[in-house]
């Protein structure tokens, strides 16, 4: 049976983290609102970026004529997965369930013949995935410290993939992410980046019956767009990336929060009832003593 002294330290270590959890939920809680604001102000403008592009796409004939962008290079042989998790742990499961849905898409791949290239943003994605997937691993990024998610660490993000996509490395890219839904919920998505893909227009909206023509043509319009249209998903993917990542932390926090009260009502009954036990005994003693006299 532990001592007093033991007891009194478990109780006084729980309680030291207990402060410390509590800290970081409220830590979390500020930062969830200004990242949920920069999430949800980021959604409008790539949607709408993408129904443009759709609409442009849908005025290809057959496609003739499509960037490489939006029509691929005719081949699905190699994949490039572009994995976007957080630099930091202690957020539940927000890191292991995004690695999770790219490690099952990328056995899932290989396992049909494929060609699996892998591209990390964020520490912990890199930490899950090279236990694995060492030799697929092609490159990875860390996100900037507590700097918030700007557009030019995204346009980095974009210009690498666009290289690698111009020198033949891959045919495809998919970028995994967490699309934030609430603090209690993070959903990990997969959304195909290369070739695009569009919402089809349809034909619903004001104006829809109209004959449009496009100043310059819709292919030069979309090769200006298309690179920037990248960069923007990639965008989006890191501000619900950022946005879910303080959800998730706020609930890991605020469980443990409650779990250490626990523990520490839990100890503080064990210590009062050794206590009280001790006491007990010494005045056993005391009387059994004086009776031997």
């Amino acid at each position: 049976m532990p001592s007093l002294k033991d007891l009194r330290n478990r109780i006084t270590s729980v309680k030291a983290t207990q402060k410390i959890t509590k800290a970081m939920q409220m830590v979390a809680a500020a930062k969830l609102r200004r990242a949920q604001m920069a999430a949800e102000s980021g959604r409008p403008y790539a949607e709408k970026m993408a129904a443009v592009l759709g609409n442009l796409a849908g005025g290809l004939v057959g496609g003739v004529g499509a960037p490489r962008l939006l029509s691929g290079t005719g081949s699905e042989q190699t994949h490039l997965l572009v994995v976007c998790t957080g630099d930091r742990g202690l957020a539940g499961a927000f890191n292991s369930s995004i690695a999770r849905l790219a490690r099952d898409h990328a056995n899932r791949l290989m396992a049909e013949g494929k060609t699996v290239k892998i591209m990390t943003v964020g520490k912990k994605g890199l930490d899950v995935l090279r236990r694995q997937f060492r030799e697929q691993i092609v490159a990875s990024r860390d996100i900037r410290g507590n700097k918030p998610v700007d557009y030019e660490f995204a346009a980095e993000i974009a210009d690498d993939i666009l290289a690698r996509f111009d020198a033949g490395e891959f045919d495809v890219a998919t970028l995994f992410y967490a699309e934030f839904r609430s603090v209690i919920s993070q959903i990990p998505t997969a959304q195909k980046i290369i070739p695009a893909e569009l919402p089809q227009a349809d034909g619903r909206g004001p104006g829809a019956d109209a004959a449009l023509e496009f100043e310059p043509d819709e292919e030069s319009i979309l090769d200006a767009l298309l690179p920037k249209n990248l960069t923007v998903q990639i965008f989006r993917a890191l501000l619900e990336n950022a946005a879910s990542e303080q959800g998730a932390r706020m609930s890991a926090m605020d469980s443990a929060t409650r779990n250490a009260g626990e523990m520490i009502k839990k100890q503080t009954l064990v210590y009062n009832r050794t206590r009280q036990a001790m006491i007990t005994k010494e005045l056993i003693e005391i009387i059994s003593g004086a009776e031997a006299l």
